[in-house]
Formats: C-alpha cells, sequence, structure tokens
C-alpha cells in the first residue's frame, strides 16, 4: 500500500468502507492520505450520530411493539397553513432503518430529497393524501386535514394497529397515539412529515408556471410579505384559500 500514489489512495477511499479504509491505511504518513482519515473518522461519527437519533426515535413505536401491536405506522400533514394550495398528509410504516428522519422543517431542501426518494424505495408502506384549496374552503382546515389523512390511510393498503400522530389526537383511526412535537420524536411520522412537504412543495413549485407573479415556487403558498404583495396587486387565483383571505376585504 505504500507505493500507492495519492489519486489511487483517493480510489481506494472512494471503493472502501470508511472503517476499511481507516484500516488499510493506518501505516501510510502521506499527509494527502492523513487528510483522507479525517474525512472517514467524520464519517464515522456522523453515522454513529445519525444511528443514535434512529433508536432514540425508535422508542414509541418499541412502546407499541410491547403491547402487542405489530403493524405500526406514523403519520403527518404539511399545509395546514397557507393561503394556497392543498394540505397533504402522509401515513409511513418502517420496516428497517433510514438514517437521518428527523422534522421536515429542520432538513435542508436538498437531504429531504434524498430522504423522499429513499422513503418511497424503502418503506414498508406508505400512503398520501390530499385535500384541496376547494375543499377546505367548502368545510374547515381542520376537517379537511382529517380528510387528507383519511384518503392516505386507504392509500397505504394493508392495515394498521396502531397509528402515531403529530400533535393532538384527531379520532381517524382506533389506535391513534398523538405526540407533541412527534415529527421529532418518532421515525416514522418524520418519514410522514418528509413525504407530505416534499409533495406538497413540488405541487406548489409546478403552480409557480401556472399562475406566475404569486412566488409560489418561493414560499410555497404561505403568507410572507412577497405574497401579500401579490396577492394585493393581482388578487386570489383559482388555487387560493378564500377562506383565509378575509384580510383583503379589510385592506
Amino acid at each position: 500500500m505504500k507505493d500507492l500514489t495519492i489519486r489511487e489512495w483517493k480510489q481506494l477511499y472512494d471503493s472502501l468502507d470508511p472503517l476499511e479504509f481507516l484500516e488499510v491505511s493506518k501505516e501510510e504518513k502521506k499527509k494527502g492520505v492523513e487528510g483522507l482519515r479525517k474525512k472517514a473518522l467524520r464519517l464515522i461519527k456522523e453515522k454513529e450520530r445519525l444511528e443514535e437519533g434512529w433508536t432514540t426515535r425508535s422508542l414509541p413505536k418499541e412502546k407499541l411493539l410491547a403491547r402487542g401491536f405489530k403493524i405500526i405506522g406514523g403519520m403527518d400533514e404539511a399545509g395546514r397553513g397557507p393561503l394556497a394550495g392543498p394540505v397533504v398528509a402522509a401515513v409511513v410504516v418502517l420496516d428497517k432503518p433510514i438514517l437521518g428522519l428527523r422534522d421536515s422543517k429542520k432538513l435542508s431542501a436538498s437531504f429531504r430529497e434524498e430522504l423522499f426518494k429513499k422513503i418511497k424505495k424503502e418503506a414498508f408502506a406508505y400512503g398520501i393524501g390530499w385535500a384541496s384549496e376547494d375543499e377546505i374552503d367548502k368545510s374547515d382546515i381542520l376537517s379537511a386535514t382529517k380528510l387528507a389523512m383519511t384518503r392516505a390511510l386507504k392509500k397505504l393498503g394493508i392495515e394498521l394497529d396502531g397509528l402515531l400522530l403529530d400533535g393532538t389526537p384527531l379520532k381517524i383511526h382506533k389506535n391513534e397515539y398523538a405526540l407533541v412535537g412527534g415529527d421529532d420524536l418518532s421515525n416514522e411520522i418524520a418519514a410522514a412529515s418528509i413525504l407530505a412537504k416534499v409533495t406538497r412543495d413540488r405541487w406548489m413549485i409546478e403552480m409557480e408556471d401556472h399562475y406566475p407573479g404569486y412566488g409560489f415556487a418561493q414560499h410555497k403558498g404561505y403568507g410572507t410579505a412577497q405574497h401579500m404583495e401579490a396577492l394585493r396587486e393581482f388578487g386570489p387565483c383559482p388555487i387560493h384559500r378564500k377562506s383565509f383571505l378575509s384580510f383583503l376585504d379589510e385592506s
């Protein structure tokens, strides 16, 4: 190994697990190789941190498993607060670790996208449901959210023994357990929050092309200063929640 060039060491680094690289390079003193070892150590520590997070966020599910439940899902929604667009709910059942799961709002957009693809590929089952802005206006946001969640459960395709929810009980499953801040306490709820948020964000970005000028790709329908200014200039468009815009009549 001592005769390898730095380029060859880099190729070896790319082909090996970080622990394996540390083992094969332990006798090499080249400065470039020492840098690769430091990089490998950082990756190992980061993986340990993510594994610890997975274990901690497994506790809510473990408690239900100990009570005899077998199939446990986590559910969350995205889009209760915006002035435009649908509310989207997701439910996820996991049967193997997916590292890095946490509250979707605390993740970078690029990492959310990465996890979104991984969840859809590796989850035991998942379902995504919507309630449109028209359905929100015809009832209220809580009823529409429950409608989206009911649709997500139907899309799941399997029966749950228990359902972990973020926030407060909603009476959408006979065995539901609500956790305040659950999207950062449960892997299943966190995975659901990622599916719901990315699905909704993608849809809102598409709406930018249909309704330019409102900035949907940037604020995703939330009431930012940019959005409020556009509303006052152009008025509401078809995907706005009319029941959320009473402030326009007051201005």
